[in-house]
């Protein structure tokens, strides 16, 4: 008889490279003190449009959607301390009637007291501005109660005024969470240390030590599963790449699906970032090779289109799939250790950003400190690891082979 097995998963934290890429992971979360906060206030949000006229009895459903319900909230584009987090509102009757761009407004109105600093009602949803640099969009939908759970038709209309492009939009963003989570079981020990680390980070070790047993039953905000963390590094690599663009870029649900497409529990952070860069790589040249734009549609609604609005060209795709293999080949020469430590240090600051890696570099160099000086390596203000010591140098001029061996990748070992 045939046991299945639940995926364990690795520790990042045991591999040199998977390390620094976990802390960099760690750098860009939504930490612990806005995740408490997140929670409570779509929640508030709720309390206050159910409070209102218009909104009273009306609210049928408010839940997550996006990287908030599948565990994978990172930092804005061209931040490293602002999260988007996105809500959709499914409305009852009283709004079947209404045209997208009044629906928009009504909801626009309901907010406008809301205390926030900034209320902005956008194409499809209404974005609340904290003053902590959170945003969260509240997204209005209408059930399709012939087609699956929460199957609904969301708002698209520009405004100010109505014009002939506005819309209801197909989505189920909540059958896309499901299927995600069927995509990418838990892996407990990557789960739990990853768990343990990001509240540590946050200053709350007494509580990682009682919380880390029970991180199955943590749902929200959770890393559980290594598909999961090289999907958040690699929005982080887009989020870098496209900065300063002023347009659309790569949607993070279409990522989403990649992610889930390519799981495969137990394998090492950077294999699996590999995997998920490549298979998209393939996915755009396909498509670019028969003159077409790249087509993703939710596995659960052929009509919620992730694609509709990205990409623009052929351009466009095959740009990104350029980012893309560039990570590739620098991740394969660092598995391979074909890269020297300084090289390979402003590498992942021009894939990840500057702050963030820095962060990450001198958090290991203060758990391994003492493994460190006995390398005879120390880190740079920059966080560069840098070569032994002229000790060390000494003995490679006694013994060539010392000189003609690889690339040194070492950034110490977990302790």
């Amino acid at each position: 008889m045939n046991i299945q097995l639940a995926p364990t998963g690795l520790n990042p934290f045991d591999d040199p490279l998977d390390r620094i890429l976990a802390e960099i992971a760690l750098s860009v979360q939504l930490p612990p003190s806005l995740h408490d906060k997140a929670k409570s206030r779509y929640e508030a949000v709720r309390r206050h449009l159910e409070a209102t006229t218009a909104f009273f009895d009306q609210i049928e459903h408010f839940y997550p959607q996006g990287s908030m319900a599948i565990d994978a909230t990172i930092s804005t584009r061209g931040t490293d301390d602002e999260y988007d987090l996105d809500i959709v509102s499914q409305l009852g009757g009283r709004f079947r009637g209404m045209a997208p761009l009044e629906i928009l407004t009504e909801l626009e109105s309901a907010l406008s007291d809301y205390p926030v600093q900034r209320v902005l009602r956008q194409t499809r949803c209404v974005t609340l501005f904290y003053a902590d640099k959170m945003h969260l969009d509240v997204t209005p939908s209408l059930r399709v109660y012939s087609r699956l759970d929460r199957e609904s038709r969301i708002t698209h209309a520009k405004g100010p005024r109505r014009s002939d492009d506005d819309r209801l939009v197909d989505m189920n963003a909540y059958g896309f969470a499901q299927w995600y989570a069927n995509r990418t079981p838990l892996e407990l020990r990557m789960a739990k240390e990853f768990h343990r680390r990001w509240l540590d980070h946050a200053g709350l070790a007494a509580r990682a030590d009682a919380d880390v047993d029970d991180v199955p039953d943590q749902c929200d905000f959770i890393v559980k599963n290594t598909a999961t963390l090289a999907l958040q590094l690699l929005k982080r690599v887009r989020n870098i790449r496209y900065a300063s663009s002023a347009g659309r870029i790569p949607p993070s649900v279409m990522l989403s699906y990649y992610a889930g497409l390519a799981a495969q529990p137990n394998m090492s952070l950077s294999a699996m970032l590999v995997r998920l860069a490549s298979w998209i790589i393939r996915e755009v040249e396909q498509a670019s090779l028969y003159g077409r734009l790249l087509h993703v549609a939710n596995p659960v609604c052929a009509t919620d289109v992730f694609t509709d609005r990205w990409p623009e060209s052929i351009a466009q795709q095959d740009e990104f799939a350029e980012h893309l293999h560039e990570l590739v080949r620098s991740l394969e020469a660092m598995r391979k250790g074909e890269m020297f430590p300084n090289a390979m240090m402003d590498t992942l600051r021009d894939d990840f950003g500057e702050r963030v890696v820095t962060r990450a570099a001198d958090q290991i160099a203060i758990e391994v400190g003492g493994g460190i000086q006995q390398s005879r390596q120390l880190y740079t203000r920059r966080g560069s690891v840098l070569f032994p010591t002229a000790a060390a140098v000494a003995a490679s001029t006694v013994n060539p082979a010392v000189s003609a061996a690889r690339p040194h990748t070492f950034f110490g070992r977990k302790i």
